[in-house]
């Protein structure tokens, strides 16, 4: 039986992982970080340098030169726009590792993942409770574990669905019953390791939130929860385990999370994953 050890650490050895993220955020949170030190970290990683020129040149930003440097760039993009670009860039490649297990089909885990993270974040900017770009954050990375334990446990997936099927309960609960560990864990244990945000870490660990959670994360918390909702609803991107999960209405409604709320909601997230998705919103391999 593969241990949570071994799949961390088979996790930790995959290529591109989204380590770089934490020392980004970690960056632009500062107020006296300078573009050159930006300049400097994204350069670290040649895929992101090339994609944050890429992107200072589109003609979404009609700039009348282009920018020859990735110093350039990061002037032109300004700090949300940077920001946004890097979550991309680093996790969705992280993200789009074939593996199936939950009968995903090419690139549907970056595809969930991405609508979770729009959904998280439209939720935040409606409400005003949490900051959106941590919601966005969240949203993106809560549910990496899931790749961890499909690329090191696919021969327990059977067992997994037989246990879950013949006793009931949430997938989360069959995976601890045959692996001895879930995905929960492993993405909260992987998230800490690349030094992401201790809310990050929380929001995956206790996925779907629970009483224990702190109260300082809760709102947090109850952001991410109900964009996992509302993403599933969608249906893209959706493994087999999608909805046997339990919803906490009472934590929803305790942060304005309410059914109404939800509902109006639909459309913005539909609308803004349609623009970062295109023709790849319900099926296709992911590249940004």
């Amino acid at each position: 039986m593969t241990t949570l050890d071994e799949v961390c650490r088979r996790a930790r050895a995959l290529p591109c992982s989204p380590a770089l993220l934490p020392r980004l955020i970690a960056l632009l949170e500062r107020h006296d970080t300078e573009i050159g030190e930006l300049a400097q970290l994204i350069q670290v990683d040649p895929a992101l340098a090339a994609a944050t020129v890429r992107m200072a040149n589109s003609a979404y930003f009609g700039a009348a030169s282009p920018a020859a440097t990735v110093s350039e760039a990061v002037l032109r993009l300004g700090v949300r726009e940077l920001y946004r670009l890097a979550a991309l860039s680093l996790t969705a490649r992280w993200m789009e590792i074939e593996v199936d297990g939950y009968r995903w089909e090419a690139g549907d885990f970056c595809r969930a993942s991405l609508i979770n993270a729009v959904a998280a974040d439209t939720l935040a900017r409606r409400t005003g409770a949490v900051e959106p770009d941590l919601a966005y954050t969240c949203g993106l990375v809560h549910e990496i574990g899931k790749l961890a334990v499909a690329f090191s446990c696919g021969a327990s997936f059977p067992a997994i669905r037989t246990r879950r099927i013949a006793l009931g309960g949430t997938w989360l609960e069959a995976e601890t019953d045959v692996l001895g560990f879930n995905h929960a864990g492993v993405g909260a244990r992987l998230l800490a390791e690349w030094r992401f945000p201790e809310a990050c870490v929380v929001v995956a660990e206790r996925n779907p939130p629970d009483g224990s959670i702190p109260a300082v994360h809760r709102a947090l918390a109850a952001h991410v929860h109900a964009a996992r909702h509302l993403a599933a609803s969608f249906g893209a991107g959706q493994g087999e385990d999608a909805f046997l999960y339990t919803l906490d209405s009472a934590l929803l409604d305790e942060h304005g999370l309410g059914p109404a709320v939800l509902e109006a909601a639909l459309p913005a997230i539909l609308e803004r994953a349609s623009r970062l998705l295109h023709e790849k919103l319900s099926t296709g391999r992911i590249v940004f």
